[in-house]
Protein backbone atom coordinates (compact mmCIF):
# COMPACT_ATOMS: atom_id res chain seq x y z
CA UNK A 1 0.00 0.00 0.00
CA UNK A 2 1.58 3.21 -0.97
CA UNK A 3 2.09 5.52 1.69
CA UNK A 4 0.76 9.66 1.34
CA UNK A 5 1.98 12.86 3.81
CA UNK A 6 -0.18 15.58 3.96
CA UNK A 7 1.45 18.76 5.10
CA UNK A 8 -0.91 21.17 5.93
CA UNK A 9 -1.13 24.91 8.17
CA UNK A 10 -3.35 23.45 10.46
CA UNK A 11 -6.08 20.91 10.31
CA UNK A 12 -9.72 19.67 11.61
CA UNK A 13 -11.08 20.50 13.77
CA UNK A 14 -9.03 23.93 13.24
CA UNK A 15 -11.97 25.64 10.40
CA UNK A 16 -10.48 27.06 7.62
CA UNK A 17 -10.88 26.36 3.64
CA UNK A 18 -7.40 25.57 3.33
CA UNK A 19 -7.95 23.00 6.17
CA UNK A 20 -11.59 21.98 4.86
CA UNK A 21 -9.84 20.80 1.14
CA UNK A 22 -6.61 19.11 3.24
CA UNK A 23 -9.13 17.03 4.87
CA UNK A 24 -10.82 16.44 1.86
CA UNK A 25 -8.07 15.09 0.25
CA UNK A 26 -7.53 12.97 2.94
CA UNK A 27 -11.23 11.63 2.89
CA UNK A 28 -10.86 10.89 -0.79
CA UNK A 29 -7.52 8.68 -0.77
CA UNK A 30 -8.94 6.02 1.63
CA UNK A 31 -6.91 3.36 -0.36
CA UNK A 32 -3.68 4.73 0.87
CA UNK A 33 -2.22 4.65 4.46
CA UNK A 34 -2.12 8.72 5.53
CA UNK A 35 -0.43 10.81 8.12
CA UNK A 36 -0.97 14.59 8.44
CA UNK A 37 1.69 16.67 9.47
CA UNK A 38 1.05 20.87 10.60
CA UNK A 39 0.66 23.32 12.68
CA UNK A 40 -1.18 22.79 16.15
CA UNK A 41 -3.45 25.82 16.53
CA UNK A 42 -3.63 25.63 19.91
CA UNK A 43 -1.18 25.10 22.81
CA UNK A 44 1.70 22.67 22.59
CA UNK A 45 2.56 19.43 19.97
CA UNK A 46 -0.19 17.05 20.19
CA UNK A 47 -0.59 13.52 18.06
CA UNK A 48 -3.85 12.55 17.81
CA UNK A 49 -6.26 10.77 15.05
CA UNK A 50 -9.21 12.59 13.24
CA UNK A 51 -11.18 9.70 11.72
CA UNK A 52 -8.29 6.75 11.98
CA UNK A 53 -5.82 9.04 10.62
CA UNK A 54 -2.75 9.78 12.54
CA UNK A 55 -2.42 14.13 13.06
CA UNK A 56 1.22 15.26 13.88
CA UNK A 57 0.85 18.72 15.22
CA UNK A 58 3.57 20.50 15.89
CA UNK A 59 3.74 23.57 18.38
CA UNK A 60 3.48 27.26 17.15
CA UNK A 61 5.48 29.99 18.82
CA UNK A 62 4.50 32.91 17.36
CA UNK A 63 2.79 34.31 13.26
CA UNK A 64 4.25 36.37 10.96
CA UNK A 65 2.58 38.04 8.39
CA UNK A 66 0.06 34.87 8.70
CA UNK A 67 2.98 32.38 9.18
CA UNK A 68 3.00 29.91 11.82
CA UNK A 69 6.57 29.38 13.37
CA UNK A 70 7.72 26.01 15.06
CA UNK A 71 11.43 25.45 17.40
CA UNK A 72 10.77 21.94 16.59
CA UNK A 73 8.97 21.78 13.16
CA UNK A 74 12.14 20.76 11.17
CA UNK A 75 13.47 17.85 13.57
CA UNK A 76 9.67 16.49 13.54
CA UNK A 77 8.76 16.69 9.86
CA UNK A 78 12.54 14.65 8.78
CA UNK A 79 11.82 12.33 11.62
CA UNK A 80 7.93 11.84 10.15
CA UNK A 81 9.68 11.60 6.51
CA UNK A 82 12.24 9.44 7.58
CA UNK A 83 10.79 6.59 9.82
CA UNK A 84 7.02 7.03 7.41
CA UNK A 85 9.05 6.95 4.14
CA UNK A 86 5.91 8.82 1.89
CA UNK A 87 5.63 7.75 -1.38
CA UNK A 88 3.54 10.94 -2.22
CA UNK A 89 3.55 14.37 -0.57
CA UNK A 90 1.06 16.62 -0.78
CA UNK A 91 1.91 20.02 -0.28
CA UNK A 92 -1.07 22.67 0.56
CA UNK A 93 0.90 26.17 -0.31
CA UNK A 94 1.28 29.18 0.74
CA UNK A 95 3.47 27.65 3.73
CA UNK A 96 6.91 29.00 3.29
CA UNK A 97 8.16 28.23 7.12
CA UNK A 98 6.94 24.54 5.72
CA UNK A 99 8.35 24.56 2.49
CA UNK A 100 11.96 25.39 3.96
CA UNK A 101 11.75 22.17 5.79
CA UNK A 102 10.20 20.03 2.84
CA UNK A 103 12.84 20.66 0.25
CA UNK A 104 15.74 19.97 2.57
CA UNK A 105 13.84 16.73 3.51
CA UNK A 106 11.63 15.07 1.15
CA UNK A 107 13.76 12.42 -0.52
CA UNK A 108 14.48 11.75 -4.38
CA UNK A 109 11.91 9.34 -4.76
CA UNK A 110 9.51 10.72 -3.03
CA UNK A 111 6.42 12.12 -5.71
CA UNK A 112 5.33 15.81 -5.04
CA UNK A 113 2.17 17.45 -5.32
CA UNK A 114 1.71 20.95 -4.29
CA UNK A 115 -1.62 21.92 -3.89
CA UNK A 116 -1.40 25.60 -4.64
CA UNK A 117 -4.66 27.32 -2.98
CA UNK A 118 -3.55 31.16 -3.45
CA UNK A 119 -0.05 33.46 -4.43
CA UNK A 120 1.31 35.10 -1.77
CA UNK A 121 -0.20 38.72 -2.72
CA UNK A 122 -0.45 40.71 0.32
CA UNK A 123 2.78 40.37 1.70
CA UNK A 124 4.98 42.08 -0.46
CA UNK A 125 7.99 41.72 1.10
CA UNK A 126 7.30 38.13 2.41
CA UNK A 127 7.33 37.06 -1.55
CA UNK A 128 10.41 38.96 -2.82
CA UNK A 129 11.84 37.13 0.02
CA UNK A 130 10.43 33.35 -1.28
CA UNK A 131 11.21 34.12 -4.75
CA UNK A 132 13.82 31.07 -5.01
CA UNK A 133 11.66 29.35 -2.82
CA UNK A 134 8.72 29.04 -4.46
CA UNK A 135 11.16 28.19 -8.06
CA UNK A 136 12.44 25.38 -6.05
CA UNK A 137 8.88 24.42 -5.63
CA UNK A 138 7.65 24.68 -8.49
CA UNK A 139 10.86 22.85 -10.09
CA UNK A 140 10.67 20.01 -7.96
CA UNK A 141 6.66 19.46 -7.65
CA UNK A 142 5.72 16.52 -10.09
CA UNK A 143 2.39 18.21 -10.22
CA UNK A 144 0.57 21.50 -9.07
CA UNK A 145 -3.12 22.00 -8.45
CA UNK A 146 -5.33 25.19 -9.03
CA UNK A 147 -8.55 25.45 -8.29
CA UNK A 148 -9.54 27.38 -11.47
CA UNK A 149 -8.28 27.89 -14.91
CA UNK A 150 -8.04 31.43 -13.83
CA UNK A 151 -5.67 30.82 -11.45
CA UNK A 152 -3.25 29.34 -13.18
CA UNK A 153 -3.38 32.14 -15.61
CA UNK A 154 -3.14 34.69 -13.43
CA UNK A 155 -0.45 33.52 -11.34
CA UNK A 156 3.05 33.95 -11.98
CA UNK A 157 4.44 30.60 -10.60
CA UNK A 158 1.93 28.66 -12.24
CA UNK A 159 2.21 30.10 -15.44
CA UNK A 160 6.58 28.93 -15.36
CA UNK A 161 5.28 25.42 -14.87
CA UNK A 162 1.70 25.28 -16.69
CA UNK A 163 2.80 21.51 -18.39
CA UNK A 164 2.45 20.79 -14.59
CA UNK A 165 -0.47 22.41 -13.68
CA UNK A 166 -3.89 20.64 -13.45
CA UNK A 167 -7.48 22.09 -12.14
CA UNK A 168 -9.19 20.68 -9.65
CA UNK A 169 -11.93 23.02 -8.45
CA UNK A 170 -13.17 23.08 -4.84
CA UNK A 171 -16.41 20.84 -3.65
CA UNK A 172 -18.71 21.84 -1.35
CA UNK A 173 -20.26 19.12 1.00
CA UNK A 174 -23.95 18.42 0.05
CA UNK A 175 -24.73 17.00 3.04
CA UNK A 176 -23.39 19.96 5.53
CA UNK A 177 -26.03 21.67 3.63
CA UNK A 178 -28.75 19.85 3.70
CA UNK A 179 -31.83 21.31 5.71
CA UNK A 180 -32.91 20.01 8.96
CA UNK A 181 -36.27 20.76 11.07
CA UNK A 182 -34.31 23.17 12.69
CA UNK A 183 -33.10 25.30 10.13
CA UNK A 184 -36.70 25.16 8.71
CA UNK A 185 -37.66 26.56 11.68
CA UNK A 186 -34.86 29.51 11.77
CA UNK A 187 -35.97 29.86 8.31
CA UNK A 188 -39.65 30.67 8.93
CA UNK A 189 -38.41 32.74 11.64
CA UNK A 190 -35.78 35.22 8.73
CA UNK A 191 -38.73 35.41 6.50
CA UNK A 192 -40.94 36.69 9.04
CA UNK A 193 -38.74 39.07 10.57
CA UNK A 194 -38.01 40.29 7.22
CA UNK A 195 -41.37 40.85 5.50
CA UNK A 196 -41.56 42.48 1.89
CA UNK A 197 -37.92 42.80 2.29
CA UNK A 198 -35.00 41.90 -0.15
CA UNK A 199 -33.02 39.68 2.09
CA UNK A 200 -29.06 39.59 1.00
CA UNK A 201 -26.76 37.31 2.51
CA UNK A 202 -22.58 37.14 2.75
CA UNK A 203 -20.37 34.67 4.30
CA UNK A 204 -16.78 34.60 5.53
CA UNK A 205 -13.93 35.42 7.77
CA UNK A 206 -13.83 39.62 8.31
CA UNK A 207 -10.54 40.03 6.86
CA UNK A 208 -9.52 43.01 3.80
CA UNK A 209 -9.79 40.55 0.87
CA UNK A 210 -12.97 39.73 1.63
CA UNK A 211 -14.45 42.86 0.81
CA UNK A 212 -16.94 43.86 3.70
CA UNK A 213 -16.01 47.27 3.35
CA UNK A 214 -17.13 47.54 -0.12
CA UNK A 215 -20.50 45.96 0.55
CA UNK A 216 -20.84 48.31 3.60
CA UNK A 217 -20.30 51.27 1.17
CA UNK A 218 -22.47 49.97 -1.62
CA UNK A 219 -25.63 49.52 1.12
CA UNK A 220 -25.38 53.55 1.46
CA UNK A 221 -26.94 53.75 -2.38
CA UNK A 222 -29.64 51.41 -1.44
CA UNK A 223 -32.83 52.10 -0.12
CA UNK A 224 -34.67 50.71 3.00
CA UNK A 225 -36.22 47.10 1.18
CA UNK A 226 -32.74 45.79 0.98
CA UNK A 227 -31.65 43.79 4.41
CA UNK A 228 -27.75 42.63 4.30
CA UNK A 229 -26.41 40.37 6.65
CA UNK A 230 -23.12 39.74 7.65
CA UNK A 231 -21.76 36.54 8.67
CA UNK A 232 -18.29 35.46 10.21
CA UNK A 233 -16.17 36.86 12.39
CA UNK A 234 -11.95 38.58 11.95
CA UNK A 235 -9.40 41.02 12.65
CA UNK A 236 -12.28 43.78 10.84
CA UNK A 237 -15.18 43.10 12.35
CA UNK A 238 -15.19 46.10 14.96
CA UNK A 239 -13.97 48.43 12.19
CA UNK A 240 -16.99 47.04 10.07
CA UNK A 241 -19.44 47.21 12.63
CA UNK A 242 -18.26 51.47 13.18
CA UNK A 243 -18.29 51.87 9.33
CA UNK A 244 -21.84 50.47 9.39
CA UNK A 245 -23.07 52.46 12.38
CA UNK A 246 -26.31 54.49 11.09
CA UNK A 247 -27.39 52.03 8.27
CA UNK A 248 -29.81 49.49 9.62
CA UNK A 249 -30.36 47.62 6.61
CA UNK A 250 -26.91 46.03 7.91
CA UNK A 251 -26.83 43.21 10.53
CA UNK A 252 -24.14 41.59 11.94
CA UNK A 253 -24.72 37.82 12.63
CA UNK A 254 -21.36 37.13 14.11
CA UNK A 255 -20.36 33.52 14.01
CA UNK A 256 -23.12 30.81 13.28
CA UNK A 257 -24.20 27.85 13.61
CA UNK A 258 -24.57 25.54 10.36
CA UNK A 259 -28.57 25.28 10.84
CA UNK A 260 -28.24 29.05 10.81
CA UNK A 261 -25.97 29.15 8.27
CA UNK A 262 -28.68 26.51 6.50
CA UNK A 263 -31.61 28.76 7.38
CA UNK A 264 -30.03 32.53 6.06
CA UNK A 265 -28.84 30.67 2.87
CA UNK A 266 -32.39 29.26 2.12
CA UNK A 267 -34.37 32.57 3.20
CA UNK A 268 -32.04 34.52 1.31
CA UNK A 269 -32.57 36.30 -2.33
CA UNK A 270 -29.16 37.65 -3.30
CA UNK A 271 -25.54 36.05 -2.50
CA UNK A 272 -23.10 38.63 -1.92
CA UNK A 273 -19.99 38.05 -2.40
CA UNK A 274 -17.67 41.11 -2.69
CA UNK A 275 -13.87 39.79 -2.07
CA UNK A 276 -11.70 42.03 -3.75
CA UNK A 277 -8.15 39.99 -4.23
CA UNK A 278 -6.29 36.89 -5.72
CA UNK A 279 -6.01 35.75 -2.42
CA UNK A 280 -9.69 34.62 -2.87
CA UNK A 281 -8.14 31.83 -5.29
CA UNK A 282 -12.26 30.17 -5.53
CA UNK A 283 -15.01 31.00 -3.35
CA UNK A 284 -16.63 28.02 -1.70
CA UNK A 285 -18.80 29.88 0.54
CA UNK A 286 -19.86 31.29 -3.53
CA UNK A 287 -20.26 28.10 -4.31
CA UNK A 288 -22.62 27.39 -1.86
CA UNK A 289 -24.70 29.97 -1.91
CA UNK A 290 -25.43 28.78 -5.78
CA UNK A 291 -25.86 25.31 -4.63
CA UNK A 292 -29.41 27.35 -3.07
CA UNK A 293 -30.20 28.63 -6.01
CA UNK A 294 -29.51 32.37 -5.46
CA UNK A 295 -28.25 34.75 -7.83
CA UNK A 296 -24.69 35.97 -7.06
CA UNK A 297 -23.16 39.79 -6.74
CA UNK A 298 -19.40 39.62 -7.63
CA UNK A 299 -16.69 42.31 -8.21
CA UNK A 300 -14.23 41.35 -11.43
CA UNK A 301 -10.87 40.01 -9.91
CA UNK A 302 -8.30 39.09 -12.74
CA UNK A 303 -6.78 35.79 -12.05
CA UNK A 304 -8.99 34.71 -9.31
CA UNK A 305 -11.36 31.89 -9.22
CA UNK A 306 -14.22 33.86 -8.32
CA UNK A 307 -15.18 34.79 -11.77
CA UNK A 308 -14.86 31.10 -12.76
CA UNK A 309 -17.31 29.62 -10.11
CA UNK A 310 -19.64 32.16 -11.21
CA UNK A 311 -20.38 33.71 -14.93
CA UNK A 312 -21.36 36.95 -15.22
CA UNK A 313 -24.91 37.31 -17.16
CA UNK A 314 -25.70 33.32 -16.59
CA UNK A 315 -25.60 32.47 -12.63
CA UNK A 316 -25.35 36.50 -11.39
CA UNK A 317 -23.93 40.08 -11.76
CA UNK A 318 -20.42 40.93 -12.16
CA UNK A 319 -19.14 44.18 -11.89
CA UNK A 320 -15.59 46.19 -12.03
CA UNK A 321 -13.69 45.52 -8.53
CA UNK A 322 -14.37 48.03 -6.06
CA UNK A 323 -16.80 49.97 -7.73
CA UNK A 324 -19.72 49.94 -4.82
CA UNK A 325 -21.81 52.20 -7.16
CA UNK A 326 -22.17 49.56 -9.47
CA UNK A 327 -22.16 46.75 -6.94
CA UNK A 328 -25.48 48.65 -5.49
CA UNK A 329 -26.70 48.64 -9.00
CA UNK A 330 -26.44 45.10 -9.47
CA UNK A 331 -28.55 44.54 -6.02
CA UNK A 332 -31.29 47.04 -7.45
CA UNK A 333 -31.12 44.92 -10.80
CA UNK A 334 -31.53 41.53 -8.85
CA UNK A 335 -34.57 42.89 -6.81
CA UNK A 336 -36.35 44.67 -9.37
CA UNK A 337 -36.90 41.38 -11.24
CA UNK A 338 -38.08 38.36 -9.70
CA UNK A 339 -37.91 36.30 -13.01
CA UNK A 340 -34.25 37.49 -13.75
CA UNK A 341 -33.37 35.98 -9.82
CA UNK A 342 -34.77 32.64 -10.57
CA UNK A 343 -33.20 32.41 -13.68
CA UNK A 344 -29.59 33.09 -11.84
CA UNK A 345 -30.15 30.78 -9.66
CA UNK A 346 -31.05 27.69 -11.52
CA UNK A 347 -28.02 28.26 -13.37
CA UNK A 348 -25.96 28.91 -10.54
CA UNK A 349 -27.37 25.70 -8.99
CA UNK A 350 -26.89 23.67 -12.17
CA UNK A 351 -23.34 24.71 -12.41
CA UNK A 352 -22.22 24.09 -8.48
CA UNK A 353 -24.36 20.38 -9.05
CA UNK A 354 -22.12 19.85 -12.61
CA UNK A 355 -18.99 20.84 -11.34
CA UNK A 356 -18.47 21.70 -7.64
CA UNK A 357 -20.21 19.27 -5.54
CA UNK A 358 -17.89 16.56 -3.74
CA UNK A 359 -18.31 13.94 -6.06
CA UNK A 360 -16.26 15.31 -8.33
CA UNK A 361 -14.11 16.30 -6.16
CA UNK A 362 -13.42 12.90 -5.04
CA UNK A 363 -13.17 11.66 -8.77
CA UNK A 364 -10.51 14.16 -9.52
CA UNK A 365 -8.18 14.06 -6.87
CA UNK A 366 -8.17 9.94 -6.63
CA UNK A 367 -7.27 10.23 -10.89
CA UNK A 368 -4.19 12.53 -10.59
CA UNK A 369 -2.78 11.01 -7.53
CA UNK A 370 -3.40 7.53 -9.08
CA UNK A 371 -1.40 8.64 -12.36
CA UNK A 372 2.36 9.10 -10.16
Amino acid sequence: MKRILHIAKYYYPFRGGTEQIAQDCVSSLTEYEQKVFCFNHEAGSLKDEVEGIDIIRCECFAKISSQSLSVSYGIKLKKQIKTFKPDIVIFHYPNPFAAHYLLKYISDETKLIIYWHLDIVKQTILRKMFWIQNMRLIKRANKIIATSPNYIHGSYWMNKASEKCVVIPNCINEKRLEATAESKQIEVKIREENKSKVICLAVGRHTKYKGFAYLIQASKYLDDRFRIFIAGEGELTEELKREAVGDNKIKFLGLISDNELRAYLSAMDIFCFPSITKNEAFGLALAEGMYYGKPAVTFTVKGSGINYVSLNGRTGIEVPNCDVKAYADAMKELANDKELRDEYGRNGRNRVIENFLDEQFVENIRKEVHKL
